[in-house]
């Protein structure tokens, strides 16, 4: 089991990109536009970087959604190895079974 306050820590990330990443996107678009102005892009740019830095979606790690755990997670599943393993004995995750030849 991760520790609480590294899931926690991940929630607050998930909700800060829930709450600005429209206006990133927006920003971040403004800079690489090659239409807008030098000034508009200096202004876009500083603004960017006036938001906090979890706001942005690559600062987001992927965890179990059982444990917690942050290493050896199945995105398609979203579980980590060790409980996917579990599930896939148990039956609860469809059309996934151990192989065995």
């Amino acid at each position: 089991m991760a520790k609480r306050n590294m899931i926690e820590r991940e929630a607050k990330r998930a909700k800060l990109v829930a709450k600005l990443g429209k206006k990133r996107d927006a920003l971040k678009a403004v800079v690489v536009s090659a239409t807008a102005s030098y000034d508009e892009k200096q202004a876009a740019a500083v603004a960017l970087q006036k938001l906090p830095r979890d706001s942005s979606y690559t600062r987001q790690r992927n965890r179990c959604a059982l444990t917690g755990r942050s290493r050896g997670v199945y995105s398609k599943f979203g579980l980590a190895r060790h409980k996917l393993r579990e599930a896939a004995m148990r039956g609860e995750v469809p059309g996934l079974k151990k192989a065995s030849w």
